[in-house]
């Protein structure tokens, strides 16, 4: 990776933390990007003697992503990975959720992605580099009292996979990667139906995998150029597949295992 320059959105903490710093190993000049300012200069620091840019970046901003990646281009010449990182998670059910709350959720994971491919892309295509979404197991099977958070992710998916065959003899490379639950900040910044984060994780982090693996095997994926990679079995690998060939079976499941969440809205519910 020595000469290619990478950017990364939502760089300030979890997968995209981890991330920057398993391509600073690999010896990657990178543009970091996030609200958190000062987490970014944090990182930064750590990340010495690496070259790195920090911008701070609020992605449901057009005009904060085309300068994000005009900065990039003002200090490196050139983009060769682009990864849209930046995610906000909600937890209520659909019928409970503020819209307003809904919407946030898609600038953030949508829209962010939109507007930050939307000026990178020229200089993916110039260098034949790759596009990047974190989804998540979300963007393949719809989860119960994330229904903002589904929406989203399938609709980067779609994106994404229709900018692949756009781009199909261009040279540029896009990869769809769906990691499982993943240790991060996510869920404890995700929003309730109020739309006021939650604050505590319903889930046992402890038990996840790593942002640290998880951002090892996506630089992997990365650098083979695949076009999709789902991460963990059991609510990775095995959900994909149950969807399509058991979609009943696969709802009740999906069903089950969120009703477990300590304080779900699924209980409450029904």
């Amino acid at each position: 990776m020595n000469g290619k320059v990478v950017i990364i959105t939502g760089a300030s903490s979890g997968i995209g933390r981890a991330l920057a710093i398993e391509y600073a190993k690999r010896g990657a000049s990178l543009s970091l990007a996030a609200r958190r300012i000062d987490r970014l200069n944090e990182l930064q620091t750590i990340l010495k003697p690496s070259e790195v840019l920090v911008t701070q970046t609020d992605v449901t901003s057009e005009s904060a992503c085309r300068e994000l990646i005009e900065c990039t281009i003002r200090r490196f010449g050139r983009v060769d990975v682009l990864i849209n990182n930046a995610g906000l998670s909600m937890r209520a059910l659909f019928d409970d959720i503020d819209l307003n709350s809904f919407k946030q959720v898609m600038d953030v994971n949508f829209y962010g992605t939109v507007y930050c491919t939307k000026y990178a892309l020229p200089f993916l295509i110039k260098s034949k580099g790759s596009l990047v979404g974190i989804i998540s197991i979300a963007g393949h099977v719809g989860l119960p009292a994330r229904s903002a958070y589904s929406a989203s992710k399938f609709a980067v998916r779609g994106l994404l996979d229709t900018i692949r065959l756009e781009n199909l003899y261009t040279g540029l490379h896009v990869l769809v990667a769906a990691p499982g639950f993943t240790t991060s900040e996510i869920r404890k910044s995700a929003l309730k139906a109020d739309g006021k984060p939650q604050g505590e994780t319903p889930r046992q982090e402890e038990k996840m995998m790593s942002a640290e693996v998880c951002a090892h095997l996506v630089v992997n994926a990365i650098e083979k150029r695949k076009r999709s990679l789902v991460l963990t079995f059991k609510e990775g690998k095995l959900s994909v597949f149950l969807g399509k060939i058991f979609p009943n079976l696969l709802d009740r499941l999906t069903f089950s295992h969120m009703a477990k969440e300590h304080d779900s809205p699924l209980v409450k519910k029904f």
